[in-house]
């Protein structure tokens, strides 16, 4: 390394985001005399915490069973379960109601400030920062790192120029990609490429694009990849000016995340519109409603669960093949026609040509591999001494808060560890 100045910290965590933030946080909370460094790459901290929830915040998911908080984990669910035990969805709740920070359940499980502002969390985490006493550095990149006898020494980067530093921890909280994930790398431990998750769906239908806006409450989706077992997920659904959004498609893509990177997010996708019936009762709403309404067109008599204007683009679509109008009279509709549009609404086909981006609550999954951590404190087994955190250890959740809960319940684990696990001297 370079001979610029040097300082010395106790605890020095990379990264200003959820997880890196409450990793800092705990450690100092855990070891109250102890120096403890953030720095951050770029000149604004919590970045994702500013703009998540379309601004709001979605701090964690009202779900308190780890047992079944760990199904909303596509990879490493597994091992997770013990880990929340010990710092879930009640305990973050209570750390920010405990500081001032209200929070309101919505319909859906999600947990936002009752100010419905995200600025509520984060001046929260910065006021713990300094009653604390945790020191923040912005705009500081680690260029490098190397283990030593007593700790780390690290090298970094800002307008001022060159520090070296002196650690006897580190903690790791720079996110799923870029130059966190060359730094671990470069550091030798066992790493998962990283692939996005949490993403919409290209679609190449123009005839769809135009429902722009349009939102279906519950839909239930199966993709089949090219390769590899048909993934299901439900919730609402979006049309939107390339494909489609919402919750269920966020779902598929954070499940089905590393075969559509693997297969060039080209995929099948089976849409079931009326969830709530089967086939056959759809059939018999269909045949009652011809039955009932033999003089109105067809499409001025939707099912109560389809957006008018989606009725329109399905009976448009469909009746391209069956031989007839969205104008049709319900009285001249087929029997033939109306059994296989209760089929198509179950099993309504959509290629998937692409990725979209989400932009909100982008996700990668990837990172430090489960197996080369300990996950009772998120220390790597290679390198005693170097935790890793949050969105830099391969484990990702669907959309809900459930990234954030892992940020905290992983920054949380590993400050209240991070001095406290046995020293080894490092070669």
């Amino acid at each position: 390394m370079s001979d610029a100045a040097v300082q010395k910290a106790d605890v020095i965590v990379i990264g200003g985001g959820a997880a890196g933030f409450f990793a800092a946080l705990s450690a100092k909370e855990a070891n109250p005399t102890a120096h403890v460094v953030i720095l951050e790459a770029t000149n604004h901290t919590l970045a994702k915490v500013k703009i998540s929830g379309g601004g709001r915040c979605n701090v964690t998911h009202a779900c308190f069973d780890p047992a079944a908080l760990v199904a909303s984990y596509p990879r490493a669910h597994k091992t997770l379960r013990h880990l929340f035990t010990q710092f879930g969805p009640a305990q973050t709740m209570e750390w920010f109601q405990s500081r001032g920070v209200r929070l309101k359940t919505e319909v859906d499980g999600r947990l936002f400030p009752v100010t419905d502002d995200s600025q509520t969390i984060i001046d929260c985490l910065q006021r713990e920062r300094i009653q604390l006493g945790v020191a923040l550095r912005t705009g500081e990149r680690v260029q490098n790192m190397i283990p030593t006898a007593s700790g780390f020494s690290l090298e970094t980067e800002s307008m001022a120029g060159s520090t070296r530093w002196q650690a006897k921890a580190v903690i790791v909280a720079t996110g799923g990609s870029g130059g966190g994930y060359k730094l671990l790398e470069g550091l030798g431990l066992l790493m998962v490429s990283p692939a996005p998750s949490l993403f919409t769906f290209k679609v190449d239908d123009a005839d769809l694009h135009a429902l722009q806006g349009v939102s279906v409450q519950h839909v239930v989706g199966t993709l089949i990849p090219k390769e590899g077992k048909p993934i299901i997920q439900e919730g609402p659904l979006l049309v939107t000016h390339w494909g489609l959004s919402g919750p269920c498609i966020l779902r598929l893509s954070a499940w089905g995340a590393r075969l559509l990177h693997e297969q060039q997010y080209q995929a099948q996708l089976r849409l079931n519109w009326w969830p709530e019936l089967t086939q056959d009762a759809i059939r018999e709403w269909l045949l009652a409603t011809k039955q009932e309404h033999p003089k109105q067109q067809a499409v001025n008599q939707s099912p109560p669960a389809i957006p008018k204007r989606l009725w329109e683009y399905l009976l448009t679509t469909h009746g391209k093949q069956a031989n007839y109008q969205p104008s049709t009279l319900w009285g001249d509709m087929p029997n033939k026609a109306l059994n296989l549009l209760a089929e198509a609404l179950v099993r309504w086909p959509i290629a998937v040509s692409g990725k979209g981006v989400f932009k909100e609550e982008f996700v990668t999954a990837g990172g430090v591999a489960t197996a080369g951590l300990n996950l009772k404190t998120y220390e790597a087994k290679a390198l005693p001494g170097l935790f890793v955190v949050g969105e830099a250890v391969d484990v990702d959740g669907i959309t809900g808060g459930f990234n954030f809960q892992h940020a905290w319940t992983s920054g949380w684990i590993a400050g209240q560890s991070v001095l406290k696990t046995p020293s080894h001297v490092k070669g």
